[in-house]
């Protein structure tokens, strides 16, 4: 069974056994419905169902069946919440992708030279970032179509029409010469 993370268990919320989760999934109201079973990590504090959720302000909240007090909250901490990935609905959209999916890929240019390979896809507030891991380090790459025209999941690879520089390895400045240094 492959699984993936939807989200973290955080801090307990007041003394009836509520967590905040830090939600690591585009569909929060499906993943933390009542009803709904998450396995965890470490697994053996798991499964989890959930009793309920709701918001606080802009904080999840999640109770789960069993956890009734504060004390119970407390132990739930830092568990990462996963769900399996056999039970992810289908894209409609060929151009949508579960970070699982992602994590792996070889990176190509548009010749087909291997550039690295995806090792993690970052959600800052504009857009998702792929991690590619290179010989000479990460690269993080916007993933956005003028830049990551094809992905190609079933082949194992995406490819990257990356801006001058993004996979060049950057100068040390302390290999630079010295300006005072005329030899």
């Amino acid at each position: 069974m492959a699984e993936v993370l939807v989200g973290r268990i955080g801090r307990p919320h007041g003394i009836r056994g509520e967590v905040t989760v830090e939600v690591r999934t585009d569909d929060p109201q499906a993943r933390f419905a009542a009803g709904s079973v998450l396995f965890t990590d470490p697994a053996a504090a798991g499964p989890l169902r959930v009793e309920g959720s709701r918001m606080s302000g802009q904080i999840r909240l999640v109770a789960f069946a069993g956890v009734s007090d504060r004390d119970g909250a407390e132990a739930l901490r830092g568990l990462r919440l996963l769900v399996d990935t056999d039970d992810l609905p289908q894209s409609q959209d060929p151009d949508e992708y579960y970070d699982h999916q992602l994590i792996g890929l070889t990176v190509r240019d548009r010749s087909g030279a291997v550039l690295g390979e995806i090792t993690d896809v970052l959600h800052p507030p504009a857009a998702p970032v792929l991690q590619v891991g290179t010989e000479a380090g990460e690269v993080l790459v916007p993933f956005v179509a003028a830049i990551v025209p094809e992905v190609d999941v079933a082949g194992g690879f995406c490819v990257v029409d990356p801006p001058e520089g993004m996979f060049s390895p950057q100068a040390d400045p302390d290999d630079a010469p010295d300006a005072a240094d005329p030899g």
